[in-house]
């Protein structure tokens, strides 16, 4: 194909059937759809996932969390629940790439719509799972939720002041963790059907993604029994590496590599601390982490953050402040790689959010349509794709299988 075949990007030839609810399952559809992606989300009828709900929103008003995760997407209602719904269900799987869910295992099987029959119909098929603890195994029956997954998967020990309980990243890191995952593995599949036609179950465990990420948390303890704790702002024995105080706020330095910290000792005007023998490599600056912070704590502290970012640009040391919205709003680096973009929604109007990542130099994704609303797109599936009659659609209808 060519590039044309891909303006609307580089999945723009596949089509995805999302179930399933909240963030897990939807967030992995996110992903799909902004690369071009077919996502239809089918919902059941009369409820809606409750991500639709969910948010900082207004009272009364809809979610800001659902334009997100919900754009690119058509929307359907169908029961699952009942044998229609599962006999129409199975007509789209037929001329569909992935079956992407996020239920807790056995459910698709209950609807008589798992793997082994779903594969007998398309052969080609990759069937996305995502739950908390896997399809196998003796906890994989079990409910499970990002929070539960994050505990599991090593997080929640690790993140916070030592002084304080676990705590929260303040974002569902482990819920978009296991759809991250779910989505590489779905690509790592198609390209193996590229390459033999055949199609396969891709599982993804919410608390094995979080797992992934935790770098050398096990074998850590398996070789020298560390066990890794609560550091706040710091990574243990690297430094520095911390956020420091100026005279007017806070920033962030990291200059725990040698060259990066010869650089900063020069910024310091005390090029002789590059040679010290507490500091004069990556250990010995872990050594004496505390009293290193200390150093350069007080150095930033006679300046603005204004200045001390000049002086770090300066010196090639890496710097930043710590961004909130209205920050990123503002900055103009993420203004000159349209980081942000405004989007048209039909309730909202002018609606900000966060671009399609990551940038494809020749078939970028893009976002291409709002969040739709519940069975916005139910006589374009069912009327146009599946080529019910108005007959038969009015009686589907009726007993509210759509």
């Amino acid at each position: 194909m060519t590039v044309d075949a891909f303006k609307n990007g580089p999945l723009s030839d596949l089509r995805v059937l999302e179930l399933g609810t909240l963030l897990a399952g939807p967030f992995c559809g996110q992903l799909l759809g902004d690369m071009g992606a077919e996502v239809i989300k089918i919902e059941p009828p009369g409820q809606g996932d409750p991500m639709r709900g969910w948010g900082q929103q207004k009272a009364g008003e809809p979610s800001l969390w659902w334009p997100v995760v919900a754009r690119n997407k058509k929307a359907i209602t169908l029961d699952m629940r009942q044998a229609e719904g599962q006999a129409l269900f199975k007509e789209m799987v037929k001329n569909t790439d992935f079956v992407l869910e996020n239920f807790r295992p056995g459910t698709m099987e209950k609807w008589n719509c798992g793997w082994e029959e779903l594969h007998q119909i398309n052969p080609r098929l990759i069937m996305i799972r995502v739950s908390g603890y896997g399809q196998t195994g003796p906890y994989s029956h079990r409910a499970g939720f990002g929070a539960i997954g994050e505990a599991m998967g090593g997080l929640r020990y690790v993140v916070g002041d030592p002084s304080t309980p676990p705590s929260r990243m303040g974002i569902s890191i482990g819920d978009e963790l296991a759809a991250t995952f779910a989505c590489l593995g779905a690509l790592s599949a198609l390209h193996y059907r590229d390459k033999t036609g055949e199609g396969q179950m891709v599982d993804s465990a919410l608390y094995e993604a979080v797992l992934n990420m935790m770098e050398s948390l096990i074998t850590d303890f398996d070789k020298n029994g560390y066990i890794r704790e609560r550091t706040g702002a710091i990574l243990p024995n690297v430094a520095p590496s911390n956020v420091y105080p100026t005279a007017d706020g806070l920033v962030l330095i990291a200059a725990n590599q040698d060259t990066v910290f010869g650089r900063l000792c020069e910024a310091m005007g005390q090029p002789a601390l590059a040679k010290d023998p507490r500091y004069i490599n990556h250990q010995a600056r872990g050594s004496h982490q505390t009293q290193l912070d200390g150093l350069v704590g007080h150095w930033t502290g006679t300046m603005t953050t204004k200045r001390v970012l000049e002086l770090m640009d300066q010196f090639g040391v890496p710097a930043g402040l710590i961004y909130r919205a209205p920050d990123m709003l503002e900055d103009p680096h993420f203004q000159a790689r349209n980081a942000i973009v405004e989007t048209d929604h039909p309730h909202f109007g002018k609606l900000k959010m966060q671009n399609v990542a990551p940038k494809l130099s020749r078939t970028p994704g893009g976002i291409r349509s709002a969040s739709p609303d519940m069975g916005q797109h139910n006589d374009e599936i069912y009327q146009g794709m599946l080529g019910l009659d108005a007959a038969r659609y009015a009686a589907l209808k009726a007993a509210k299988v759509v």
